[in-house]
């Protein structure tokens, strides 16, 4: 097996530092419309000892363009192809296990960062698989509608690490799908992290340092964990 023949294309980038014998696992989902290149171009200011994997969702909208799930717009709002979301799901999990050995990669430490849908299945994967996922970066998503209703063990996300960054000035997904997200998560017993910026739906310069001092703080924890165990 070679690495393009895993369950999604992807971009991958080795670790530049860091004396691991299974390094830590940072996966990239992108949004709605883009492709794998899209968050991996930040992958030179993540944290150095990350193995990187930006995969490629599996919808196809056009000429490099893709989705994990399909919307519709009609009158009434934007709607998501929840089976489509869902088949989705599915396929991360595969994915993520197939990287975790092709990559050699360690289990204990599968960090998830995503953008806009990226964020929705990165929530939807660790919130209703839990163990998958150390921690998660949410930029400017939502929660699918199906992902609190399929949580069927509260217990088993005590302390995990979730951080949360939101445009209040987002066209795209506005400011109250992150607050529904605060106040949802808040109900979990995960560790939150929340933070507005003042930008649209994107990914700021301050937005981005936040995240990348949030990542290398959970990473040195859990590196310390580890040492001890």
């Amino acid at each position: 097996m070679d690495n393009q023949s895993l369950s999604l294309f992807h971009q991958v980038a080795p670790p530049r530092e860091g004396e691991f014998e299974k390094p830590p696992l940072l996966l990239l989902l992108h949004g709605f419309g883009a492709n794998e290149d899209d968050l991996f171009s930040l992958a030179s200011y993540l944290d150095d000892r990350f193995l990187i994997v930006s995969a490629r969702a599996p919808v196809v909208l056009g000429s490099g363009s893709y989705a994990w799930f399909n919307l519709g717009f009609t009158p009434e709002g934007v709607t998501i192809d929840l089976d489509e979301a869902e088949k989705s799901c599915q396929t991360l999990l595969q994915f993520i296990n197939e990287v975790i050995e092709f990559y050699e990669v360690d289990r204990r430490a599968v960090y998830l960062m995503g953008f806009s849908q990226g964020a929705m299945m990165s929530l939807a994967i660790a919130l209703t698989s839990p163990g998958i996922a150390s921690a998660v970066v949410a930029m400017s998503g939502r929660l699918l509608p199906q992902t609190l209703a399929q949580i069927t063990d509260k217990d088993a996300l005590i302390g995990l690490p979730i951080f949360v960054a939101h445009g209040t000035r987002d066209p795209v997904l506005p400011i109250r799908h992150a607050h529904e997200i605060r106040t949802e998560l808040s109900n979990l017993p995960v560790d939150l992290t929340y933070r507005e910026y003042e930008m649209a739906h994107e990914v700021s310069a301050e937005s981005l340092r936040d995240v990348i001092t949030w990542l290398k703080n959970r990473l040195d924890r859990s590196t310390i964990v580890n040492i001890v165990n």
